[in-house]
């Protein structure tokens, strides 16, 4: 069985838990590191899929001819 992606919100969501979790700093070291290297895996799918929205966002301008400022 594959897993199912996160959608953005899901993924932002988990990435505050973890935020949250990590400045209260009541966890041991090796669960700290382990929430740190979800949270960065985290960041980079969040930044992938606004990047993939915005190329999107754009195509949709360029096909309706707007050529909108940035």
């Amino acid at each position: 069985m594959t897993k199912k992606e996160k959608t953005f919100e899901e993924s932002m969501s988990r990435l505050e838990e973890i935020v949250r979790e990590l400045e209260q700093n009541d966890a041991p070291l090796e669960e700290t590191i382990q929430m740190f290297e979800e949270g960065l895996k985290l960041v980079g799918d969040c930044d992938a899929k606004l990047k993939q929205y915005e190329k999107r966002i754009n195509d949709i301008l360029q096909k309706e001819g707007g050529d909108r400022d940035e």
